[in-house]
């Protein structure tokens, strides 16, 4: 008879020759629990997704409220549905001015892929400027703008008019020019191994795109929700972009995603063509409700937040090795950089067997990914950071 691991293998669509393969039973909170009652602390939160924790239970508790209500209705948009409602005024009312206006979708790539239409359709214009090394998503058009050309050329020709410029590097903003309909960067690069802006680049960036009339869109798909000590990292900078784009994190692990706008900029979807933007399953009642429950609970539990400096130091204050190279580091979000993805990934690798799930950065595959819930405690980072010094 086969087995559980044989049919995932034959059935469900492998993206890797190398999958890890782990036969998750249950997860709570911190932990991850397989088939055979082994735990696994999980250093990564689904690639920043599980923010709360896993099962958070007012995430649960308001699924299955909704659930007792309604699930499906109709095409995202037509009908006033509570749960999309009170979201989008919750969120809004965390964001400046004028970002007041949230297109629901299921997901990172989708919130990009709206976005830049978005800014075609404001402002008539056709290219797009991104940044090398950045990751943004692997739908076509996400895939046009991101940094890593080894994943894009087998899928060419893909979007055109697009260019790409150097993070921090201020002489390249003057490619931005009054034909750039928009400038798509995340304020703290993920992929690329957590790279942060440098001397005001963001403001920089701010100005120039200011000047020539492009949007500014900040991709917070991967920093959002807290995980770099305030709410969103555009906080950090006092930078307003044109559109925000969010996901991961968002749903406290359902499926769901936005761009939020202005509504004069956002009000440009509903003519020529009408109906700019549509999508089926966004804003689904009960992802909004667990979007909703998710981020209740990071404003009124304030502690998650406030204590992710001070985690970010435990972690770099125990993380000391020779042959640790680097670490980079913005909130709960930590790179350790050793010579060699060989390195790396037997670290990473042992690290699981000890009970430890970690992982590597898609364009920067000899940094180790640390970015766990924002609940873990002082203990737990440093039995992690244990686990790590001894796979070492």
């Amino acid at each position: 008879m086969p087995t559980q691991r044989s049919l995932f293998l034959q059935h469900v669509a492998q993206t890797s020759d190398f999958p890890l393969c782990l036969e998750i039973e249950k997860a709570e909170g911190m932990y991850m629990t397989d088939v055979d009652g082994k735990t696994y602390l999980d250093l990564i939160s689904g690639i920043s997704v599980s923010n709360l924790g896993h099962r958070h239970p007012n995430v649960i508790n308001a699924v299955k409220e909704q659930l007792e209500k309604y699930t499906y209705l109709m095409v995202y948009g037509e009908f006033v549905q509570s749960p999309q409602v009170k979201l989008a005024q919750l969120l809004c009312s965390q964001l400046p001015s004028p970002l007041n206006s949230c297109y629901f979708v299921n997901s990172g790539s989708e919130a990009n892929e709206g976005a830049m239409k978005l800014a075609k359709r404001y402002t008539g214009r056709k290219e797009i400027i991104s940044f090398k090394n950045a990751y943004h998503g692997s739908t076509q058009g996400c895939l046009s703008i991101i940094g890593g050309n080894d994943f894009k050329k087998p899928f060419e020709p893909l979007l055109p008019n697009i260019t790409q410029i150097a993070f921090n590097n201020e002489n390249d903003l003057a490619k931005i020019t009054e034909k750039t309909a928009c400038v798509v960067v995340e304020p703290i690069m993920g992929e690329a191994g957590i790279i942060a802006p440098q001397n005001n680049f963001l403001q920089k960036l701010r100005a120039r795109c200011t000047e020539t009339g492009a949007l500014l869109i900040f991709d917070e798909i991967q920093t959002g929700f807290g995980r770099t000590g305030k709410l969103f990292a555009l906080e950090h900078f006092g930078v307003v972009p044109d559109i925000l784009t969010l996901a991961k994190a968002m749903g406290g692990g359902f499926p769901i995603g936005a761009f939020v706008s202005s509504n004069a900029i956002m009000s440009s979807l509903k003519n020529n063509p009408i109906l700019g933007h549509i999508t089926t399953f966004g804003g689904h009642p009960v992802s909004c409700a667990a979007a909703f429950a998710n981020l209740h609970t990071l404003l009124t539990d304030k502690e998650l937040i406030s204590s992710v400096a001070q985690k970010e130091q435990l972690f770099k204050q125990l993380l000391v090795h020779p042959s640790i190279k680097e670490v980079r580091s913005f909130g709960l979000m930590l790179a350790i950089e050793f010579d060699s993805f060989e390195t790396n990934k037997a670290i990473i690798d042992k690290c699981i067997e000890k009970g430890v799930l970690t992982d590597w950065f898609l364009f920067n595959d000899k940094s180790l990914r640390i970015a766990p819930p924002l609940i873990i405690t002082n203990k737990e980072i440093e039995w992690a950071c244990k686990i790590i010094l001894e796979a070492i």
